[in-house]
């Protein structure tokens, strides 16, 4: 009885040493974990059950030694690396930039926070237009001023601050910043414009300043429905346009403009270098290898006879007209002219009978040094169109893809508005920006003063800061917009009263694309060093920034939130 106790005890301790050698019984399950977040074993069947008894524990102690092994291994080269930089090649990459999680599912990606900085360009051409001042209602109650689409600047000011500069101040014009956000109004239904206004009390300022937002949306045509289009190129081929391969971009721009064209619509193309010369007759747009092989084709040559160019491009553009459809020429360029005729005034006021006729013009600048930004707005100005910059293809696909009928297609001509602020309720007021668009009070029904046009789906808002009359209440002001519709040259006019009831209580109760806006002024007011924005700073703005881009949840958002974190 004994010796069977004894060979039974025997036989139950050898059984157990076997089973804590072979790793069963319940550790097993609790490494499971390791083994499913830590394989890297592309041999393993991922559809193989993973908790099957003796399975799990050989895979479990296959992945805990490798595991181990492989600590080991790091830990040897981390030595190593003090002496030897190669082990760097083991190490992860770090991440550029991560963004907040987005609260729609969708993945927002915005530029790197830091850039590295660029040598400073040299040759920028700007022109200083002033800061708006507070004018007294008792003194001159009437703002005066054509609405302006463009976005150069506010585009131009991205391209410095990525390349880790800051922009000039005399670079920022604040309506260019602000409309080249979505405004968030709805398309007027069955007609041509509608005028918006909203206002909030300012975030910025205690001294009971109010933010107003007015606002004007066109109405949308669909590219089925268009007229269709004579488009003239005008490409800038002298040596400047082959520093950053700014040809090269061009050519890739216009390729996305092409591909949008129909088969009625035409396209010609110029180029100037020391002179100007036609590299395409007017060709159907169903042709797009012939207009592709032209476009790329060019090469960069000699200097830059910038009148020579844009005369011919008229030239060609007046040959082409098409009775009542789009006639446009789309000047590419760094707006840099050595040769001929230099002046911008001068060049431009050869183009203006063309845009009296009917030819509209679309300046696209390109390049970051030798670059005229004064010359290319000022063309814009004249020839009864608008000026964009392109510095990516992205900004190329957002002018020539999401805002083709915008850039292409004019439906209202010489756009104002003049808003008219009640004296016994506004006390104050200051136009944030819209400098250089400013047209006397009396000339508001003067039709031959030359003001903007506005493409189709367009939108243009201005930020006014106001201090109201204590107590006061009613209206704040009347706002007028006048234009000429481009078919029947008929004037028409339009107006809406803005009262205190419209007013909201807070900030941050009012529309998100509202405070968008006002954020994107102020962004351009620290930016110019404006007299007007002490009190509060770049940091105050990127909380407001992150807030709505996080609200809003739009690469646009995002993208001004990186811009005014980089700005500080």
């Amino acid at each position: 009885m004994k010796m069977y106790t004894k060979r039974s005890i025997l036989f139950l301790l050898i059984a157990a040493l076997l089973l804590v050698a072979c790793g069963g019984g319940e550790p097993a399950e609790q490494t499971d974990p390791i083994a499913i977040e830590t394989s890297r074993d592309e041999d393993r069947d991922s559809s193989a059950p993973i908790a099957s008894g003796g399975q799990t524990v050989e895979v479990t102690r296959v992945i805990t030694e490798t595991v181990t092994e492989t600590v080991i291994v790091e830990a040897e080269e981390v030595m190593e690396d003090s002496f030897d930089s190669a082990a760097d090649a083991e190490a992860p990459p770090a991440p550029l930039a991560t963004a907040p999680a987005s609260t729609s599912g969708e993945s927002i990606v915005i530029p790197a926070p830091t850039p590295q900085p660029a040598a400073t360009p040299s040759a920028m051409f700007f022109e200083e237009y002033g800061v708006n001042p507070y004018i007294l209602t008792e003194v001159d109650n009437l703002s005066t001023f054509s609405l302006d689409v463009d976005t150069g600047s506010y585009s131009i000011a991205r391209r410095y601050l990525q390349d880790g500069l800051m922009p000039p101040p005399e670079a920022i014009r604040v309506e260019e910043f602000v409309n080249s956000f979505d405004q968030g109004y709805q398309i007027p239904p069955n007609t041509d414009f509608a005028v918006y206004a909203d206002g909030a009390p300012s975030p910025f300022h205690t001294d009971g300043t109010y933010f107003l937002r007015i606002g004007v949306q066109g109405y949308e045509s669909s590219e089925e429905v268009r007229p269709s289009a004579a488009l003239t190129f005008v490409i800038d081929v002298s040596g400047s346009m082959a520093q950053e391969n700014r040809l090269g971009l061009v050519k890739q721009s216009l390729e996305i403009l092409v591909n949008r064209m129909r088969a009625d619509d035409t396209i010609a193309i110029v180029v100037y270098g020391d002179d100007a010369r036609v590299v395409l007759n007017p060709t159907n747009g169903s042709d797009r290898n012939t207009i592709l092989n032209a476009i790329y084709g060019l090469r960069t040559e000699g200097s830059t006879n910038l009148e020579a160019g844009l005369l011919l491009g008229y030239e060609m553009a007046n040959r082409a007209y098409k009775f009542d459809g789009i006639n446009r020429v789309i000047l590419a360029s760094d707006g840099v002219a050595n040769v001929g005729n230099t002046n911008a005034d001068d060049i431009a006021a050869q183009i203006r009978g063309y845009a009296d006729a009917g030819i509209q013009l679309t300046t696209i600048g390109f390049g970051l040094g030798n670059y005229n930004d004064v010359m290319m707005e000022q063309l814009a100005d004249q020839g009864d169109g608008n000026y964009g910059y392109i510095d990516t293809l992205q900004e190329a696909e957002d002018l020539f893809v999401d805002n083709i009928m915008s850039t292409l297609q004019v439906i209202g001509l010489d756009a104002k508005i003049q808003v008219e602020f009640d004296r016994n309720v506004v006390q104050q007021y200051r136009l944030i920006g819209y400098e250089n668009r400013a047209i006397a009070d009396e000339d508001f029904r003067n039709d031959t003063i030359d003001a903007a046009e506005f493409g189709a789906g367009h939108t243009a808002a201005a930020i006014y800061a106001v201090q109201l009359v204590p107590g006061a209440q009613g209206r704040i002001a009347t706002v007028n917009l006048r234009w000429q519709d481009p078919d029947t040259r008929v004037v028409k006019e339009i107006n809406g009263v803005f009262t205190t009831d419209n007013l909201v209580n807070s900030f941050d109760s009012a529309p998100l694309h509202y405070q968008l806006a006002v954020v994107v002024s102020q962004y351009a007011e620290l930016l110019r060093d404006s007299y007007w924005v002490d009190g509060f700073s770049m940091r105050d703005l990127e909380i407001r920034a992150e807030r709505l881009a996080s609200q809003m949840n739009h690469e646009d958002v995002w993208e001004l939130a990186n811009l005014i974190s980089i700005s500080q």
